[in-house]
Protein backbone atom coordinates (compact mmCIF):
# COMPACT_ATOMS: atom_id res chain seq x y z
CA UNK A 1 0.00 0.00 0.00
CA UNK A 2 2.53 2.24 0.52
CA UNK A 3 4.82 1.81 -2.06
CA UNK A 4 1.91 1.92 -4.60
CA UNK A 5 1.40 5.49 -2.71
CA UNK A 6 4.76 6.25 -3.67
CA UNK A 7 4.38 5.67 -7.00
CA UNK A 8 1.56 7.64 -7.31
CA UNK A 9 2.95 10.59 -6.01
CA UNK A 10 6.05 10.42 -8.40
CA UNK A 11 3.46 10.19 -11.04
CA UNK A 12 1.91 13.13 -9.89
CA UNK A 13 5.37 15.43 -9.55
CA UNK A 14 6.78 14.32 -12.81
CA UNK A 15 3.31 15.06 -14.51
CA UNK A 16 3.46 19.01 -13.35
CA UNK A 17 6.91 19.76 -13.53
CA UNK A 18 7.28 20.96 -16.69
CA UNK A 19 4.14 23.04 -16.78
CA UNK A 20 4.84 25.10 -13.65
CA UNK A 21 5.62 29.04 -14.81
CA UNK A 22 8.45 30.73 -14.04
CA UNK A 23 7.89 33.40 -10.49
CA UNK A 24 9.45 37.08 -11.63
CA UNK A 25 11.80 37.62 -9.09
CA UNK A 26 9.97 41.65 -8.79
CA UNK A 27 6.61 39.74 -7.51
CA UNK A 28 5.15 41.44 -4.25
CA UNK A 29 5.21 39.03 -1.28
CA UNK A 30 1.97 36.97 -0.39
CA UNK A 31 1.44 37.30 3.08
CA UNK A 32 0.24 34.11 5.24
CA UNK A 33 -3.29 34.80 7.14
CA UNK A 34 -3.56 34.96 10.61
CA UNK A 35 -7.36 35.24 11.38
CA UNK A 36 -10.69 34.42 10.19
CA UNK A 37 -10.48 33.82 6.37
CA UNK A 38 -12.60 35.96 4.37
CA UNK A 39 -16.12 34.23 3.60
CA UNK A 40 -15.53 31.31 6.62
CA UNK A 41 -18.80 29.75 7.74
CA UNK A 42 -18.46 30.78 11.45
CA UNK A 43 -22.57 30.80 12.17
CA UNK A 44 -23.87 27.83 10.73
CA UNK A 45 -22.29 24.30 12.91
CA UNK A 46 -24.27 22.15 11.11
CA UNK A 47 -23.28 23.87 7.02
CA UNK A 48 -20.14 22.44 5.69
CA UNK A 49 -16.76 23.64 6.81
CA UNK A 50 -17.94 25.40 9.97
CA UNK A 51 -15.06 27.29 12.14
CA UNK A 52 -16.19 27.80 15.52
CA UNK A 53 -14.95 31.02 17.05
CA UNK A 54 -16.10 30.49 20.56
CA UNK A 55 -13.58 31.98 23.19
CA UNK A 56 -11.33 33.52 20.80
CA UNK A 57 -9.39 36.96 21.17
CA UNK A 58 -9.27 38.46 17.80
CA UNK A 59 -7.22 41.27 18.69
CA UNK A 60 -4.35 39.42 18.72
CA UNK A 61 -2.37 37.61 15.57
CA UNK A 62 -3.06 35.16 15.84
CA UNK A 63 -6.14 35.23 18.21
CA UNK A 64 -5.45 34.01 22.00
CA UNK A 65 -7.80 31.37 22.98
CA UNK A 66 -9.07 31.14 26.20
CA UNK A 67 -8.51 28.09 28.36
CA UNK A 68 -11.51 27.72 29.74
CA UNK A 69 -13.25 27.54 26.50
CA UNK A 70 -16.62 25.76 27.52
CA UNK A 71 -15.68 23.56 24.35
CA UNK A 72 -12.31 22.25 25.67
CA UNK A 73 -12.01 19.35 27.69
CA UNK A 74 -11.88 20.03 31.24
CA UNK A 75 -8.36 20.65 32.63
CA UNK A 76 -6.34 21.56 35.69
CA UNK A 77 -5.26 25.17 36.08
CA UNK A 78 -1.71 24.53 37.61
CA UNK A 79 0.23 28.10 39.62
CA UNK A 80 2.69 29.97 37.56
CA UNK A 81 5.71 28.26 36.87
CA UNK A 82 4.36 24.79 37.78
CA UNK A 83 4.41 21.58 35.90
CA UNK A 84 2.52 18.88 35.72
CA UNK A 85 3.56 15.78 38.28
CA UNK A 86 5.56 13.10 35.65
CA UNK A 87 3.17 10.29 37.30
CA UNK A 88 -0.26 12.33 36.19
CA UNK A 89 -2.32 11.96 32.65
CA UNK A 90 -4.52 14.36 31.73
CA UNK A 91 -5.04 18.22 30.76
CA UNK A 92 -3.41 21.03 32.18
CA UNK A 93 -2.60 24.70 31.83
CA UNK A 94 0.73 26.42 32.50
CA UNK A 95 2.05 29.96 32.18
CA UNK A 96 2.07 32.75 31.25
CA UNK A 97 5.46 32.64 32.72
CA UNK A 98 8.24 30.16 31.15
CA UNK A 99 11.60 30.01 32.89
CA UNK A 100 13.98 27.42 31.56
CA UNK A 101 14.69 23.98 33.41
CA UNK A 102 17.77 23.59 35.22
CA UNK A 103 18.41 20.06 32.88
CA UNK A 104 18.68 22.14 29.46
CA UNK A 105 22.33 24.11 30.33
CA UNK A 106 25.68 22.12 30.87
CA UNK A 107 26.13 20.97 34.33
CA UNK A 108 29.08 20.63 36.16
CA UNK A 109 30.50 16.66 36.06
CA UNK A 110 28.22 15.66 33.36
CA UNK A 111 29.61 13.63 30.91
CA UNK A 112 28.50 14.36 27.72
CA UNK A 113 27.21 12.00 24.49
CA UNK A 114 28.90 12.70 21.42
CA UNK A 115 27.28 13.74 18.16
CA UNK A 116 28.03 12.31 15.07
CA UNK A 117 26.32 13.94 11.36
CA UNK A 118 25.65 12.39 8.18
CA UNK A 119 23.92 13.24 5.18
CA UNK A 120 21.36 11.76 2.91
CA UNK A 121 20.10 12.91 -0.30
CA UNK A 122 17.36 11.81 -2.46
CA UNK A 123 19.58 10.21 -4.90
CA UNK A 124 20.07 7.91 -2.05
CA UNK A 125 16.45 7.13 -1.81
CA UNK A 126 13.95 4.24 -2.65
CA UNK A 127 10.60 5.71 -1.05
CA UNK A 128 11.10 9.65 -1.39
CA UNK A 129 12.87 9.90 -4.82
CA UNK A 130 12.49 12.21 -6.42
CA UNK A 131 11.75 14.87 -4.14
CA UNK A 132 9.19 17.58 -3.82
CA UNK A 133 9.85 21.23 -4.94
CA UNK A 134 7.58 23.73 -4.39
CA UNK A 135 8.08 27.19 -6.67
CA UNK A 136 7.62 30.02 -4.80
CA UNK A 137 8.60 33.77 -5.26
CA UNK A 138 12.02 34.66 -4.54
CA UNK A 139 12.42 35.35 -0.67
CA UNK A 140 8.86 34.87 -0.21
CA UNK A 141 8.56 31.98 2.04
CA UNK A 142 5.08 29.53 1.51
CA UNK A 143 3.93 32.40 -1.15
CA UNK A 144 2.77 29.92 -3.31
CA UNK A 145 0.73 28.06 -0.72
CA UNK A 146 -0.90 30.97 0.39
CA UNK A 147 -2.16 32.06 -3.23
CA UNK A 148 -3.29 29.00 -4.19
CA UNK A 149 -6.98 28.32 -4.92
CA UNK A 150 -9.27 25.23 -3.35
CA UNK A 151 -11.07 22.69 -5.74
CA UNK A 152 -14.98 24.15 -6.63
CA UNK A 153 -17.06 22.93 -4.09
CA UNK A 154 -13.85 21.51 -1.75
CA UNK A 155 -12.53 23.88 0.58
CA UNK A 156 -10.49 21.06 2.11
CA UNK A 157 -8.10 20.67 -1.61
CA UNK A 158 -5.79 23.06 -2.03
CA UNK A 159 -4.80 23.59 -5.26
CA UNK A 160 -0.72 23.19 -5.82
CA UNK A 161 0.44 23.69 -9.19
CA UNK A 162 3.54 25.13 -8.16
CA UNK A 163 4.80 21.67 -6.89
CA UNK A 164 6.96 19.52 -8.63
CA UNK A 165 9.57 17.09 -8.71
CA UNK A 166 13.08 17.87 -6.94
CA UNK A 167 16.03 16.96 -4.77
CA UNK A 168 16.65 17.26 -1.69
CA UNK A 169 19.34 16.94 1.16
CA UNK A 170 19.28 17.00 4.39
CA UNK A 171 21.59 16.56 7.73
CA UNK A 172 21.22 13.53 10.33
CA UNK A 173 22.29 14.48 14.20
CA UNK A 174 23.03 11.36 16.12
CA UNK A 175 23.50 11.95 19.68
CA UNK A 176 25.21 8.55 21.61
CA UNK A 177 25.15 8.88 25.11
CA UNK A 178 28.46 8.61 27.32
CA UNK A 179 29.12 4.98 28.44
CA UNK A 180 27.44 3.40 25.67
CA UNK A 181 28.33 0.19 25.56
CA UNK A 182 29.08 -1.14 21.75
CA UNK A 183 27.40 -3.90 20.12
CA UNK A 184 24.27 -3.47 22.75
CA UNK A 185 21.17 -2.67 21.59
CA UNK A 186 20.17 0.74 22.37
CA UNK A 187 16.70 2.48 23.44
CA UNK A 188 16.07 5.95 21.05
CA UNK A 189 14.21 9.00 20.53
CA UNK A 190 14.24 10.10 16.48
CA UNK A 191 12.88 13.17 16.11
CA UNK A 192 12.23 15.42 13.00
CA UNK A 193 13.41 18.60 12.63
CA UNK A 194 16.32 17.80 13.50
CA UNK A 195 20.30 18.88 11.62
CA UNK A 196 21.75 21.94 12.73
CA UNK A 197 19.96 24.24 10.49
CA UNK A 198 16.59 23.57 12.05
CA UNK A 199 14.67 25.78 13.86
CA UNK A 200 15.04 23.58 16.97
CA UNK A 201 17.60 23.43 19.32
CA UNK A 202 18.60 20.32 19.75
CA UNK A 203 21.34 21.44 22.39
CA UNK A 204 18.69 21.76 24.61
CA UNK A 205 17.75 18.37 23.84
CA UNK A 206 21.21 16.56 24.46
CA UNK A 207 21.74 18.75 27.01
CA UNK A 208 18.41 17.25 29.02
CA UNK A 209 19.42 14.20 27.86
CA UNK A 210 23.24 14.10 29.16
CA UNK A 211 21.68 15.41 32.66
CA UNK A 212 18.71 13.16 32.80
CA UNK A 213 20.94 9.76 32.32
CA UNK A 214 23.46 11.16 34.52
CA UNK A 215 20.79 11.73 37.14
CA UNK A 216 18.70 7.99 36.33
CA UNK A 217 16.02 9.80 35.56
CA UNK A 218 15.86 8.42 32.09
CA UNK A 219 17.53 5.13 30.34
CA UNK A 220 20.43 5.79 28.40
CA UNK A 221 19.63 6.24 24.69
CA UNK A 222 20.32 7.47 21.68
CA UNK A 223 18.91 10.49 19.72
CA UNK A 224 18.41 10.91 15.88
CA UNK A 225 17.52 14.16 15.01
CA UNK A 226 16.64 13.84 10.98
CA UNK A 227 16.66 16.70 9.09
CA UNK A 228 13.86 17.58 6.92
CA UNK A 229 13.44 17.53 3.11
CA UNK A 230 13.03 21.07 2.23
CA UNK A 231 10.29 24.02 2.65
CA UNK A 232 7.13 23.73 4.37
CA UNK A 233 3.64 23.09 4.23
CA UNK A 234 1.37 21.83 1.20
CA UNK A 235 3.21 21.15 -2.12
CA UNK A 236 7.05 20.75 0.04
CA UNK A 237 9.18 17.39 0.59
CA UNK A 238 8.75 18.33 4.61
CA UNK A 239 5.04 18.78 4.15
CA UNK A 240 4.85 15.54 2.26
CA UNK A 241 6.71 13.56 4.78
CA UNK A 242 5.63 14.84 7.91
CA UNK A 243 1.52 15.63 6.98
CA UNK A 244 0.74 12.61 5.32
CA UNK A 245 -1.40 10.51 7.21
CA UNK A 246 0.36 6.89 6.41
CA UNK A 247 2.93 4.26 7.36
CA UNK A 248 5.10 5.77 5.01
CA UNK A 249 7.40 8.18 7.02
CA UNK A 250 8.03 5.33 9.45
CA UNK A 251 8.90 3.11 6.59
CA UNK A 252 11.36 5.38 5.18
CA UNK A 253 12.86 5.65 8.81
CA UNK A 254 12.95 2.35 9.44
CA UNK A 255 14.41 1.20 5.85
CA UNK A 256 16.49 4.26 4.69
CA UNK A 257 17.70 5.93 8.19
CA UNK A 258 18.29 3.84 11.01
CA UNK A 259 20.47 1.50 9.29
CA UNK A 260 22.51 4.53 7.86
CA UNK A 261 22.54 5.72 11.96
CA UNK A 262 23.77 2.30 13.05
CA UNK A 263 26.57 2.22 10.43
CA UNK A 264 27.73 6.15 11.23
CA UNK A 265 27.56 6.58 14.72
CA UNK A 266 28.40 2.72 15.65
CA UNK A 267 25.60 1.82 17.58
CA UNK A 268 22.80 -1.26 17.85
CA UNK A 269 19.33 0.33 17.74
CA UNK A 270 16.70 -1.54 20.10
CA UNK A 271 13.89 -3.11 17.88
CA UNK A 272 11.57 -3.52 20.53
CA UNK A 273 8.60 -0.98 20.18
CA UNK A 274 8.53 0.15 24.32
CA UNK A 275 11.75 1.12 24.00
CA UNK A 276 11.58 3.47 20.95
CA UNK A 277 10.53 7.05 20.89
CA UNK A 278 9.41 9.40 18.25
CA UNK A 279 9.36 13.62 18.95
CA UNK A 280 8.34 16.57 16.71
CA UNK A 281 7.58 19.99 16.30
CA UNK A 282 4.87 21.17 14.34
CA UNK A 283 4.59 19.03 11.23
CA UNK A 284 6.91 16.70 12.25
CA UNK A 285 5.35 16.37 15.93
CA UNK A 286 2.02 15.01 13.68
CA UNK A 287 4.29 12.72 11.82
CA UNK A 288 5.86 11.53 15.36
CA UNK A 289 2.17 10.69 16.43
CA UNK A 290 1.41 9.27 12.88
CA UNK A 291 4.56 7.07 12.99
CA UNK A 292 3.16 5.08 16.39
CA UNK A 293 -0.50 5.35 14.74
CA UNK A 294 0.45 3.24 12.21
CA UNK A 295 3.25 1.19 13.53
CA UNK A 296 2.65 0.71 16.86
CA UNK A 297 5.16 -2.24 16.29
CA UNK A 298 7.68 0.40 16.20
CA UNK A 299 7.45 2.88 18.68
CA UNK A 300 5.17 3.21 22.15
CA UNK A 301 6.23 6.51 22.82
CA UNK A 302 5.12 9.92 21.77
CA UNK A 303 6.59 13.53 22.16
CA UNK A 304 4.73 16.67 20.11
CA UNK A 305 4.88 20.42 20.49
CA UNK A 306 1.97 22.36 18.66
CA UNK A 307 1.40 18.83 16.48
CA UNK A 308 -0.05 19.88 13.56
CA UNK A 309 -3.24 17.40 14.01
CA UNK A 310 -4.76 19.27 11.22
CA UNK A 311 -6.13 19.09 7.04
CA UNK A 312 -2.41 20.20 6.13
CA UNK A 313 -1.83 16.31 3.72
CA UNK A 314 -1.02 17.21 0.58
CA UNK A 315 -1.54 15.46 -2.19
CA UNK A 316 -5.22 15.80 -1.14
CA UNK A 317 -6.37 12.30 -0.54
CA UNK A 318 -9.93 11.13 -0.78
CA UNK A 319 -9.85 8.45 1.27
CA UNK A 320 -9.09 10.37 4.17
CA UNK A 321 -10.12 13.92 3.04
CA UNK A 322 -9.14 15.69 6.45
CA UNK A 323 -5.73 14.49 6.56
CA UNK A 324 -4.67 14.45 10.01
CA UNK A 325 -7.65 16.64 11.52
CA UNK A 326 -9.44 12.96 11.04
CA UNK A 327 -7.29 11.34 14.05
CA UNK A 328 -10.19 13.60 16.27
CA UNK A 329 -12.67 14.78 14.35
CA UNK A 330 -14.86 13.99 11.98
CA UNK A 331 -14.46 15.52 8.09
CA UNK A 332 -16.71 18.73 8.07
CA UNK A 333 -17.61 18.86 4.15
CA UNK A 334 -20.75 17.63 2.78
CA UNK A 335 -21.93 14.40 3.81
CA UNK A 336 -21.24 12.35 0.17
CA UNK A 337 -21.20 8.56 -0.63
CA UNK A 338 -17.78 6.50 0.44
CA UNK A 339 -17.56 4.00 -2.47
CA UNK A 340 -14.97 1.08 -2.87
CA UNK A 341 -13.28 -0.10 -6.15
CA UNK A 342 -12.44 -3.45 -7.15
CA UNK A 343 -11.61 -4.29 -10.90
CA UNK A 344 -13.57 -2.05 -12.79
CA UNK A 345 -17.07 -2.37 -10.47
CA UNK A 346 -17.85 0.48 -7.93
CA UNK A 347 -19.98 -0.10 -5.34
CA UNK A 348 -20.67 1.92 -1.60
CA UNK A 349 -18.73 1.00 1.18
CA UNK A 350 -19.80 0.40 4.99
CA UNK A 351 -18.98 3.55 6.57
CA UNK A 352 -17.32 7.15 5.92
CA UNK A 353 -14.72 7.89 4.69
CA UNK A 354 -14.76 11.32 7.04
CA UNK A 355 -15.01 9.32 10.11
CA UNK A 356 -12.48 10.28 12.82
CA UNK A 357 -9.56 7.63 12.87
CA UNK A 358 -8.71 7.31 17.25
CA UNK A 359 -12.59 6.89 18.53
CA UNK A 360 -13.45 4.40 15.27
CA UNK A 361 -10.11 2.23 16.05
CA UNK A 362 -9.42 -0.22 19.26
CA UNK A 363 -7.02 1.52 21.52
CA UNK A 364 -3.11 1.27 20.82
CA UNK A 365 0.01 1.31 23.29
CA UNK A 366 0.51 4.80 22.58
CA UNK A 367 1.88 7.07 25.01
CA UNK A 368 1.48 10.92 24.41
CA UNK A 369 2.89 14.02 25.48
CA UNK A 370 1.74 17.07 23.43
CA UNK A 371 1.57 21.02 24.27
CA UNK A 372 -0.19 23.74 22.05
CA UNK A 373 0.19 27.60 23.08
CA UNK A 374 -2.80 29.70 23.68
CA UNK A 375 -1.64 31.64 20.37
CA UNK A 376 -0.78 28.83 18.55
CA UNK A 377 -1.15 28.77 14.64
CA UNK A 378 -5.25 29.79 13.24
CA UNK A 379 -6.01 29.54 9.22
CA UNK A 380 -2.86 30.50 8.56
CA UNK A 381 -3.46 30.04 5.12
CA UNK A 382 -6.21 32.30 3.23
CA UNK A 383 -7.85 30.31 1.06
CA UNK A 384 -8.18 27.08 3.72
CA UNK A 385 -11.67 27.91 5.24
CA UNK A 386 -12.04 24.51 5.48
CA UNK A 387 -12.99 24.37 9.13
CA UNK A 388 -9.51 22.38 9.66
CA UNK A 389 -6.70 24.52 10.66
CA UNK A 390 -7.55 25.43 13.95
CA UNK A 391 -3.99 24.12 16.12
CA UNK A 392 -5.31 24.39 19.50
CA UNK A 393 -8.73 23.47 19.07
CA UNK A 394 -7.25 20.21 17.15
CA UNK A 395 -5.26 19.58 19.70
CA UNK A 396 -8.03 20.19 22.43
CA UNK A 397 -10.30 17.70 20.62
CA UNK A 398 -7.33 15.21 20.82
CA UNK A 399 -6.75 15.11 24.34
CA UNK A 400 -11.07 14.58 23.78
CA UNK A 401 -10.58 11.51 22.43
CA UNK A 402 -7.57 10.15 23.85
CA UNK A 403 -9.34 9.95 27.18
CA UNK A 404 -12.29 8.80 25.57
CA UNK A 405 -10.66 5.78 24.39
CA UNK A 406 -8.40 5.57 27.75
CA UNK A 407 -5.11 6.23 25.99
CA UNK A 408 -1.92 7.56 28.77
CA UNK A 409 -1.50 10.85 27.73
CA UNK A 410 -0.72 14.28 28.64
CA UNK A 411 -1.80 17.26 27.55
CA UNK A 412 -0.52 20.70 28.40
CA UNK A 413 -1.85 24.13 27.09
CA UNK A 414 0.45 26.73 27.52
CA UNK A 415 -0.67 30.77 28.33
CA UNK A 416 1.26 33.12 26.99
CA UNK A 417 2.43 30.91 24.22
CA UNK A 418 3.18 30.94 20.20
CA UNK A 419 3.05 27.96 17.49
CA UNK A 420 5.87 25.62 19.00
CA UNK A 421 6.85 27.92 21.46
CA UNK A 422 10.91 27.91 22.72
CA UNK A 423 10.00 29.48 25.99
CA UNK A 424 7.36 26.45 27.00
CA UNK A 425 10.09 23.90 25.07
CA UNK A 426 12.78 24.99 27.79
CA UNK A 427 10.45 25.01 30.66
CA UNK A 428 8.42 21.43 29.87
CA UNK A 429 11.08 19.53 27.57
CA UNK A 430 12.62 17.44 31.00
CA UNK A 431 9.60 16.86 32.58
CA UNK A 432 8.19 15.60 28.97
CA UNK A 433 10.62 12.86 28.35
CA UNK A 434 10.53 12.10 32.11
CA UNK A 435 6.42 11.37 31.62
CA UNK A 436 7.38 10.07 28.17
CA UNK A 437 9.45 7.34 29.67
CA UNK A 438 7.83 6.62 33.00
CA UNK A 439 7.33 2.81 33.12
CA UNK A 440 10.58 1.98 31.45
CA UNK A 441 12.91 1.09 34.18
CA UNK A 442 16.11 2.33 33.76
CA UNK A 443 19.08 0.57 34.36
CA UNK A 444 20.80 0.45 38.57
CA UNK A 445 24.47 1.81 37.66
Amino acid sequence: MIRAQVFLVTALLFSTSAAVPAIAADATCVLPNASIPAGANTTDPNAPFFIDTAGLDLKTTPPTRDPHNANYPAATVLPDGQLPPINSDGNFIIGPTHRPSPETVVQANVPHGTVHTLIMTSTDSVIYRPGMVRDDMPGCRNSAVNSASTAPGDLSDLLVSASHAGSWSREVDVYVPAGYVAGTAASFIVFGDGGKHSFFNEQMLFNVLDNLIHAHKLPPMVAIGIGAGGQDAQGSERGREYDTVSGAYAEWVEQEVLPRVERAAHVRLTTNPDRRATMGFSSSAAAAFTMAWFRPDLYHRVLGYSPTMVNQQWPHDSSLPGGAWQYHDAWPGPARQNLTVSGNAVTPANGSNGAPLIPNAPRKPIRFWFEAGDRDLFYPIGPLADGMHDWTAANEDMARVLAAKGYHYQFIFSRNAGHVDEATEAQTMASALEWLWKGYPAPVH
